[in-house]
């Protein structure tokens, strides 16, 4: 059996933490939807397995006083090589059971920006594999029954005596004319092929939560596909990316945004009505606003992970300056500058703040 710290690659005093990152990293690697090769699948599946096992605080500590065959080394693998069986032997090992967990499946939602304020509803189509609907995974044709192995009589095992170093010695292995089950089916079901489950497009509904970002990971539990021989099915994880939005970003919990504000109404100071992500939103501005002003609207932003509280709307004053004037409209303007008396442009103190990033974004987008 593989060391579970091993097929995470972390060493065994690895916090919580780096066990969840390293399990992240290596599902992005294998998982089917990335990675199609059936090594990958089954890399998979032992990692999900060894994730499961050591990211619950009990079983990690059953694993590590040796629940699992753990800390057996290399006595129990001669065991293993020459009885064909764990540290008991032989007489411990039945025939294996058609029933298996369900792989874990993973799908990718879209989600918008106006969705990712209060959370959402929605229901995702996945291709995944369901309960046989008419054998109820059984595999065997309705009205039949799997029969026991003429071969092993049930056992899934057969003996074989091998010469070795110690004299004769008689190995256990899984009998190859029941593949170690123990039974045949005479009878497959035509609907699965006897495997207890068919693939099929189902909906599910998910609970899209407020204030998730790109890369956030919800896992469903039981949500994933049914097992072999009708075992219990895997979990479903769902990964969200929040869409792109010509008009709002985030920074945390906050929306911003810029606002084009004329001249006069920055001289003149104005109120403005805007349309936000979730309804309108009346901004004053005041008298004398200069680009890069900020003005912020309390509440109207995101609503935090797993919160109540919402961040707030954050706009941005960027000043436009008119190109084209008439005769008039410039003779007004050079008798406001000359009343002004205004100072000759002349050199000032750097500004940086949320204005400049948002500037900076305003420039890449256009």
């Amino acid at each position: 059996m593989a060391d579970h710290y091993e097929t995470l690659g972390v060493p065994r005093e690895a916090t919580a933490e780096e066990i969840k990152r390293a399990y992240r990293r290596l599902a992005r690697e294998l998982h089917p939807d990335v990675n199609p090769s059936e090594d990958a699948a089954e890399r998979f599946k032992d990692v999900t397995h060894a994730y499961d096992v050591l990211s619950d605080p009990e079983q990690r500590q059953r694993y590590d006083l040796g629940g699992g065959q753990a800390g057996m080394g290399g006595f129990g693998d001669i065991f293993e090589t020459f009885f064909g069986g764990g540290f008991g032997g032989a007489g411990q090992r039945g025939p294996r059971s058609r029933s298996e967990r369900g792989d874990d499946a993973m799908i990718r939602v879209d989600v918008s920006l106006e969705e990712v304020i209060f959370g959402a509803h929605r229901e995702v189509a996945v291709n995944t594999a369901v309960l046989c609907g008419t054998c109820q995974g059984s595999c065997c044709q309705p009205g039949t029954h799997p029969v026991t192995c003429d071969v092993c009589g049930g056992q899934g095992q057969v003996q074989r005596q091998v010469r070795s170093l110690f004299g004769n010695v008689v190995t256990m292995h899984p009998c190859g004319s029941c593949q170690g089950y123990g039974t045949v089916i005479e009878h497959p079901c035509v609907e699965c092929g006897g495997k207890g489950r068919v693939r099929e497009r189902r909906t599910i509904p998910i609970d899209v939560p407020s204030g998730i970002d790109t890369g956030t990971r919800l896992q469903m539990r039981g949500g994933g596909e049914v097992g072999p021989g009708g075992g219990p099915n895997g979990d479903l994880f769902i990964e969200f990316r929040v869409m792109h939005h010509d008009v709002f970003s985030r920074d945390g919990n906050d929306l911003l945004c810029t606002m084009q504000l004329s001249m006069t109404d920055a001289i003149l100071g104005t109120e403005a009505k805007l349309a936000a992500l979730d309804g309108e939103v009346t901004v004053s501005v005041e008298a004398g606003t200069q680009s890069g002003d900020v003005l912020t609207v309390r509440g109207r932003g995101i609503q935090g992970l797993r919160s109540t509280t919402r961040g707030d709307l954050k706009i941005a004053v960027q000043v436009v300056t008119p190109t084209k004037l008439s005769g008039r409209e410039r003779d007004l303007v050079r008798q406001l500058a000359s009343l002004r008396g205004d100072d000759s442009p002349h050199l000032g103190e750097f500004q940086q703040g949320l204005f400049g990033k948002l500037r900076d974004r305003f420039f890449r987008q256009g």
